[in-house]
């Protein structure tokens, strides 16, 4: 068991080390661009994926004054939409249905980052594809380079996949620690988070 902690650890960081920070960089430079810009941050992923937009959101609005939102955070219109227009459309209509703006962003997390050919996450595709008519900026941290979501973003950051057979765990985890990177870099915090504050 010890040595499969210690092989774990080894592996988060080697991928941590082989990140692009450049692309790091540049999501905070266009992140920083929307909220600026008066407009207003969707954030969107499945699974557990799901779990980091809604984590996520928190973050963006309290410490970097975004507003922010999740779609998966409604569970009656997610189930409603699912039930009765089908899975695929869930994220699109919900953009659609709050008038997604050019000076918007959409922010995806994903391990795939969608596949229209395979027919994987075709929400998150759809959605790309809507925003990309309204003009949104699209962003993405992803574990893969061959994703939707990687070819068609104005910025992705990918979790480098060097280990195929922990990609999920390692995307879902690495994902979190370089959001929360995000909202704790001074070009887009703006609000010291409490334990840090407190003296």
């Amino acid at each position: 068991m010890s040595d499969f902690v210690e092989k774990y650890l080894r592996e988060s960081v080697a991928v941590i080390e082989a990140v692009d920070q450049t692309k790091i960089a540049e999501l905070v430079q266009g992140l920083s661009a929307v909220r600026d810009g008066g407009g207003r941050l969707f954030i969107l992923g499945v699974g557990g994926s799901a779990g980091h937009a809604s984590h996520a959101v928190n973050d963006f609005r309290k410490i970097c004054d975004f507003e922010a939102y999740a779609p998966t955070d409604n569970v009656s219109e997610l189930t409603a939409r699912t039930n009765d227009e089908g899975w695929e459309t869930v994220f699109v209509e919900w953009l659609k249905g709050s008038r997604l703006r050019a000076d918007d962003g959409l922010l995806i997390f994903s391990v795939g980052g969608g596949n229209k050919a395979k027919n994987i996450s075709v929400n998150l595709v759809r959605a790309i594809d809507f925003a990309k008519t309204q003009q949104a900026l699209v962003f993405g941290i992803v574990g893969s380079d061959e994703g939707y979501t990687a070819s068609e973003a104005d910025c992705c950051v990918v979790v480098p996949p060097l280990y195929p057979e922990r990609r999920t765990p390692h995307s879902e985890g690495l994902a979190a620690v370089f959001w929360h990177l995000l909202v704790s870099h001074p070009d887009l915090a703006r609000t010291s988070t409490k334990w840090e504050s407190v003296r």
